[in-house]
């Protein structure tokens, strides 16, 4: 059951007890999503935040020129959404997609509401979440400003090794803040 190993993650960091647990399996909905589908789309509210159960997940826009900006990937286990947009209920200027097939857990704003009144653990564990998102968004500026691309790139395979092997190499350069053919010569100096 896939509640159950987003029950795991929150008991890893909080007690939960029978009634929590229980509480928690009604408001997180199992979803499972194909290879390359927009889940959330740009110029809407965000619905839900999602539980990566198994699967990786990118958050990108579309820039001046029309190319695609990834601003955010992620695997699992963990939270996404476009955090900014789906807690405040306006409209996001980024897609939610899935880069490969997607096993995850989601909840609606409204729920996760519910959910955090009724529960202190998860009321805990969602503030928790959410300090965790502003630190990773506010060390990712700062990295994009002062590490070098080849150090971007030592950091993301050092910190997400499972990201090369899932994630097309055009997205992880834009994710870095390169193009495709900068980041091919950074892999093929460090192969040398």
């Amino acid at each position: 059951m896939l509640q159950q190993q987003l029950i795991d993650f929150i008991k890893s960091r909080h007690p939960l007890s029978k009634a929590d647990t229980d509480l928690m399996m009604q408001y997180f909905e199992p979803v499972l999503y194909p290879k390359n589908r927009i889940i959330e789309e740009e110029g809407k509210v965000p619905k839900y935040l999602y539980y990566i159960v198994s699967g990786y997940l990118r958050l990108f826009h579309y820039n001046e020129h029309g190319d695609e900006v990834t601003t955010h990937i992620n695997c699992p286990p963990g939270f996404f959404t476009s955090y900014f947009n789906f807690i405040n209920e306006c409209k996001s200027p980024e897609n939610v997609e899935c880069i490969t097939e997607c096993e995850l857990l989601r909840i609606t704003k409204a729920d996760l509401e519910t959910l955090t009144k009724k529960n202190m653990a998860m009321k805990d564990f969602s503030i928790e979440v959410l300090q965790e998102a502003i630190i990773y968004n506010e060390k990712r500026s700062v990295e994009l400003a002062s590490l070098t691309a080849e150090q971007r790139y030592l950091k993301l395979i050092k910190d997400q090794p499972g990201i090369l092997h899932n994630v097309p190499i055009t997205y992880i350069a834009s994710f870095l803040g390169m193009k495709p053919e900068s980041l091919s010569r950074i892999r093929r100096k460090l192969m040398s």
